[in-house]
């Protein structure tokens, strides 16, 4: 009797212990951002298990990569372990490159069509871009579980603006290559493909120049820094870090390989205190000129009438332009104060030189600073790229090749549109993330002010119908958020500023406004508030 007991105590513990098989779970494909068109048969479905593989072209170097980060993606998303394999004909997932006939538009690279049947997964697009946008909807689609229920699904898609960004602030706090990464593998996720990154300004200059090595040796170091908004109290701590051009290549590589475009920006001639810290016979007064420990605008700006200025921006941009193969290079051109400028010997000579004159519009400070502009865009003309600054930039003129990003509400993106200037909307109501998301600001980590939440990002609409017309219109290639880091230090402060408001910007940037609905929205925000958790990234876990 006793051998009997043990006998079934042994079966027990062994039914106990032994693995149970997971109930299949059903993949939701009403992602973030949600696509054009989901046509799905909910009584079929195919069953998505570990074991099985993700088939790519052996040729094709790109999809290739998708196929294992793919199979990174599902691991970490749903815990399911696939397997990239070349060519393979019996496959859960498959991955195939079908050009389209004839030219593809610049929104058409990033479409893909993803389908469900019997046989399974396949992902199929005319470029390589949209076989890596197919594959995050899918990553997205996924609930944790082991194995998947994959109703079955015709996903046609399609992105509406072929321009879809986000800025990063790296030069009033450094963030380490690594956090970079991670917040071009966010911008990924949500389908973006431009990162405006912001290298220099008068806290920091995080570019290394070799033909002026001390320039981020010793601009990117400030010695202490303000607490708080400008209280007049100091940490009394040195700050610093650059970037060096093979970290700038690491990083821009990283990028590419997630289909975004890194556009680089060196503001000027405003925000360049650190460079004068290094240079001051590049200022109007001499100096000295302190890496610059507070916020705001500083009033010593690069000396507008000095023929060293030139050459000096000309040497940083050459550089620049080494390092970064983007089209677009960004000069800033925003916030710079003409005080200096008005009591300097050296820039009223160089407006008599010019001959210029108040046109009631414009002082003829404001004329030299289009002068510059006029000189840099030449530069970067004749390295075959173009430039892109604030909406600032459109005082004075631009030529047809220069792109103006509007931060000062749309009125600037409109001017430009009607000039036809192509633009990018970066509204300050709507586009500003370095913004309080939640109204109890008491409980919030420290920021600059203001209120831009949520649901006030995804309000807003880029084309601003009633102001342009349809052919007006074509000249905005697309909405970006801002995130300046002047108040945020870490990078768990970093990401949660970004998410979920860059969920919002990315229903802006990809859906069409007749599927947009906000309730709907937060209906969807969980399923990707649990991927955060999985990967991990903080971010606020309210949404108004």
């Amino acid at each position: 009797m006793r051998k009997l007991l043990s006998v079934l105590l042994w079966s027990a513990l062994m039914i106990v212990s032994m693995p149970h098989p997971t109930k299949a779970e059903r993949a939701d494909y009403r992602v973030i951002p949600l696509p054009r068109s989901i046509q799905a048969d909910t009584t079929k479905v195919f069953t998505l298990q570990s074991g099985m593989a993700v088939a790519y072209d052996a040729a094709d170097t790109e999809a290739a990569r998708t196929a294992q980060m793919l199979c990174q993606w599902i691991e970490q998303q749903a815990g399911l372990r696939l397997q990239p394999v070349p060519s393979a004909k019996k496959a859960a997932v498959r991955l195939v490159l079908r050009p389209a006939a004839g030219a593809v538009s610049s929104t058409a690279a990033d479409s893909y069509t993803l389908t469900v049947g019997k046989s399974g997964v396949t992902i199929t697009a005319p470029q390589p871009a949209g076989l890596f946008r197919g594959a995050q909807t899918l990553r997205k689609s996924l609930p944790q579980a082991d194995p998947v229920e994959l109703p079955f699904v015709t996903i046609a898609d399609e992105p509406r603006f072929s321009y879809r960004g986000v800025h990063l602030d790296c030069a009033r706090h450094y963030f380490p290559v690594a956090v970079v990464k991670q917040y071009i593998d966010l911008l990924a996720l949500h389908g973006c493909n431009q990162l405006h990154w912001h290298i220099t300004d008068d806290q920091g200059w995080r570019f290394e120049v070799k033909a002026l090595p001390d320039l981020a040796a010793k601009g990117s170091i400030r010695q202490q820094t303000v607490i708080g908004r400008n209280t007049g109290l100091y940490d009394g701590q040195p700050y610093g870090g650059y970037y060096t051009q093979d970290e700038c290549r690491e990083i821009v590589s990283y990028a590419a390989g997630r289909y975004i475009n890194v556009i680089p920006e060196i503001d000027m001639p405003g925000h360049m205190q650190a460079a004068l810290h290094v240079f001051p016979n590049l200022g109007c007064t001499g100096g000295p000129y302190p890496v610059w420990q507070v916020w705001g605008v500083s009033d010593d700006v690069l000396c507008g009438g000095n023929p060293d200025v030139l050459t000096f921006i000309k040497t940083v941009l050459g550089e620049l332009c080494d390092v970064f193969p983007s089209e677009l290079i960004h000069i800033g051109g925003d916030e710079c104060p003409k005080v200096r400028w008005k009591n300097c010997p050296t820039c009223q000579a160089k407006i008599r030189e010019l001959r210029l004159k108040d046109d009631g519009r414009h002082s003829v400070e404001n004329q030299l600073q289009s002068y510059i502009n006029h000189e840099v865009e030449q530069f970067l003309t004749s390295r075959g790229r173009n430039l892109i600054g604030w909406d600032e930039t459109l005082e004075g003129g631009l030529t047809e090749g220069a792109v103006v990003m509007s931060w000062r509400g749309v009125n600037g993106g409109i001017e430009a549109a009607r000039q036809h200037h192509r633009v990018i909307m970066a509204p300050t109501e709507y586009c500003y993330i370095d913004y309080y998301q939640l109204k109890d600001t008491w409980n919030q980590p420290l920021s600059i002010g203001g209120y831009v939440p949520a649901s006030k990002v995804y309000s807003f609409e880029p084309l601003v119908p009633g102001k342009l017309t349809d052919e007006e219109q074509q000249y905005i290639l697309g909405p970006q958020v801002n995130l300046w880091a002047e108040y945020i230090a870490a990078p768990e402060h970093l990401f949660y500023m970004l998410l979920p408001r860059l969920d919002a910007i990315s229903e802006v940037q990809w859906c069409q406004p007749a599927q947009k609905d906000f309730n709907d929205f937060k209906r969807r925000l969980p399923r990707m508030m649990q991927l955060y958790d999985r990967l991990p990234v903080s971010y606020c876990h309210k949404v108004e």
